[in-house]
């Protein structure tokens, strides 16, 4: 549905955005200042602790979570941004990919708010939300750009000509850069979420104590895969084990996270050669990992273009990033039709 007229009080407007696609209840409210999406509020709330005890998200706990807090979170993130829903022009929520019943959650609210208030209701891609973060934060970002978007259930090479039109290069063949970091700390009893506490243990560890494998190195594509590099993280221990030999964890830590960032590199740097960039972009929860932007801050400056990443606040979910890729479908006069429904495998 296209609603041209949706933004021509650029001064009255106010997104209420929602995000519920995997673990975290989160609500903001942006605004728009100078033709930029801005922050008035972000409110998210974490439910680590209730799964953290299973090594990983449990869909139903976290439906059920989402149902719990929704309302008290959209009241804070109101109360924050100093509105009141009666103040809202748009509302936006995740479409998609997560877990469905999480997902219906917050598409759901954001549905019965635009049709009860008769305003513009943006179905928002998540991997979308996390490439637009960067545009909370960054100004004047140069066109075309390339963007690594890695995070638990994704791991994206994404070209775009303009903010709006991309191309997809290259995507995860198996599991996602996350997914393997969450695989990997659940199998070495390390904790929930995996990114962190791998990180944590790494910065103890020496990198080049075992060796694991870069997965489709050396091969002519921009797709990656980490179902291998776990398999050999398995086979590491489980022989150690066998030979009843004492495995360092943090040498295992940063070995594997070293493997992880060797197995992006590539991609990215074939990229970089093959397509006129202007900058370099990183987005999505795996961005907020320290090693991974050093390495990713060097390539950048050694093919003389700029790094872009969110904070950490916002490479993690967060709704905020979801009321960004609002702002600029609004920007265009669109927005979606309330007989959409969510889509957990959901691509860009």
């Amino acid at each position: 549905m296209n609603d041209p007229g949706c933004c021509e009080k650029e001064e009255n407007l106010y997104i209420l955005a929602l995000e519920t696609s995997c673990d975290e209840t989160a609500a903001a409210v942006l605004t728009d200042r100078g033709g930029r999406p801005v922050i008035l509020s972000s409110q998210v709330a974490s439910q680590i602790e209730e799964h953290e005890k299973f090594g990983g998200v449990v869909p139903e706990i976290a439906s059920r979570r989402h149902l719990e807090l929704f309302e008290t979170v959209v009241n804070k993130a109101l109360r924050e941004a100093g509105v009141k829903m009666d103040d809202i022009t748009a509302v936006a929520a995740t479409r998609g990919p997560g877990l469905v019943g999480a997902l219906l959650v917050g598409f759901a609210g954001a549905k019965a708010i635009a049709m009860a208030r008769d305003i513009p209701f943006i179905a928002v891609n998540h991997v979308a939300g996390h490439i637009y973060a960067n545009f909370l934060v960054h100004e004047n970002i140069r066109s075309p750009f390339l963007c690594l978007t890695v995070s638990g259930g994704h791991t994206d090479l994404i070209y775009f000509h303009d903010t709006t039109e991309y191309e997809i290069l290259g995507r995860t063949r198996d599991d996602a850069a996350g997914e393997a970091f969450d695989k990997i700390a659940r199998f070495l009893e390390l904790g929930y979420p995996g990114g962190p506490v791998i990180e944590r243990e790494a910065s103890k560890g020496n990198a080049e104590e075992v060796e694991l494998p870069r997965v489709l190195e050396g091969e002519d594509t921009y797709d990656f895969s980490f179902s291998g590099l776990k398999t050999a993280v398995l086979n590491y221990v489980h022989n150690a084990r066998q030979r009843e030999e004492e495995i360092d964890i943090p040498d295992l830590a940063a070995s594997f996270q070293q493997a992880v960032i060797e197995s992006l590199l590539p991609q990215v740097e074939r990229a970089l050669d093959n397509y006129e960039t202007a900058s370099l972009m990183l987005a999505g929860g795996v961005a907020a990992n320290k090693s991974l932007r050093q390495r990713f801050s060097e390539l950048a400056e050694k093919n003389g273009i700029h790094l872009y990443v969110p904070p950490l606040d916002l490479c993690t979910d967060n709704a905020a990033m979801i009321g960004a890729a609002a702002y600029y479908r609004l920007q265009k006069g669109q927005s979606d039709d309330l007989g959409t429904d969510v889509k957990a495998t959901l691509t860009m």
